[in-house]
């Protein structure tokens, strides 16, 4: 179940641990030939950029796993999975946070 927040009052929105923050791909809303799509047909694409990431996965020796995501980085998304985030309650953007290893692939 996806849970839908809003952290319209904070400036940044830093994942922990293990943790990455990705904004998924706009899908196409208008056809070649100009016609608009209805937003109930339009399907949601299963890729995204990194917009931060958190430090890495803490071992129970206390050892961090560094993250082999970074900033900036286009990543393949599974259909289900994660948390929405809303930055802003007026922001179209459609935010996941999920962690790192239900990531599918990094896209280059």
């Amino acid at each position: 179940m996806n849970a839908t927040r809003f952290f319209s009052n904070y400036k940044k929105v830093v994942p922990l641990f293990d943790r990455v923050l990705i904004e998924r791909a706009k899908a196409q809303t208008k056809t070649a030939s100009g016609i608009f799509l209805p937003e109930k047909s339009v399907e949601k694409l299963p890729e995204g950029t990194v917009i931060a990431v958190g430090p890495g996965k803490v071992t129970a020796d206390g050892t961090v796993i560094p993250m082999s995501l970074k900033e900036g980085d286009r990543v393949l998304l599974p259909s289900y999975g994660g948390n929405t985030v809303k930055i802003d309650s007026n922001s179209e953007r459609d935010v996941l946070l999920l962690h790192e290893n239900e990531i599918l692939a990094k896209l280059e």
